[in-house]
């Protein structure tokens, strides 16, 4: 029987309404949060990557003087191996890790012994023991003469140092110099490299850019935007194209 009166409403038909609403919407919420978290994780390890292979891995240096030249220029950003020089004290790390001994010749950087906070680049050429001796453009190492025509830069308008020793590198230390001789501040007048400082080996060029002779000094956040605009106005200019991606020897 149908009954033609107005059907009463009960308050429980409307908080089941209600209810059958409430759930995709807390459904969006926890989309929303699982994607904030998602992003933050994805942040967090990438954070944690960089950090852990700037440390151990490859770190970017930027070449800020003329003291390598002409191997290595003014504004060369440079790509230096961590990795290569870690301990590897087990036969087996040794068979299996890319790692070795630092070698005469490795352009290495590291930490400037009589200032620890700034980074030096220079070629190292004599090992813990080696006696080093410089005779104007003539080297010696050990008594023997080294050819080193492929990669010294000589300015001969003024002369730096055309006699030094002979020392002995000590123990745990590197004899390193500048292949711009005659414009290189080095082991010749502040010693040897603990192998402490030593941070790793440049092996490659991956932009150069021909900015000039900038200063040392931190430029202050405004200078150093001015100085981002520069770059970015003289990109295709001033790059050295043809040294990018080159290895360094």
């Amino acid at each position: 029987m149908i009954s033609d009166q107005p059907t009463e409403e009960r308050p429980d038909e409307h908080r089941e309404v209600a209810e059958a609403e409430t759930p995709p919407a807390r459904s969006e919420r926890r989309r929303g949060r699982s994607a904030f978290r998602e992003y933050l994780e994805a942040f967090l390890i990438a954070v944690i990557f960089a950090t852990f292979a700037k440390t151990y891995v490859v770190q970017a240096f930027k070449i800020p003087t003329g003291s390598m030249e002409q191997n290595l220029l003014i504004g060369d950003h440079i790509l230096v191996n961590k990795f290569v020089y870690g301990d590897a004290p087990t036969p087996l790390e040794r068979l299996l890790l890319p790692a070795r001994n630092i070698r005469r010749g490795d352009v290495v950087v590291f930490k400037y012994p009589q200032n620890p906070s700034r980074d030096f680049i220079k070629r190292c050429i004599g090992l813990p023991g080696d006696e080093i001796e410089l005779l104007g453009d003539t080297l010696r190492v050990n008594g023997e003469i080294v050819d080193d025509s492929t990669y010294v830069y000589y300015q001969h308008q003024f002369r730096y140092r055309q006699r030094f020793g002979p020392v002995t590198v000590p123990p745990d230390h590197y004899f390193c110099m500048g292949d711009n001789r005659d414009n290189s501040r080095d082991s010749r007048s502040w010693g040897a490299v603990p192998a402490s400082h030593i941070k790793g080996r440049a092996f490659m060029v991956y932009w150069s850019y021909d900015g000039g002779r900038g200063s040392l000094d931190w430029p202050g956040y405004w200078g150093k935007i001015r100085q981002l605009a520069g770059v970015a106005r003289g990109f295709l200019v001033n790059t050295r194209w043809s040294r990018s991606f080159m290895i360094i020897r």
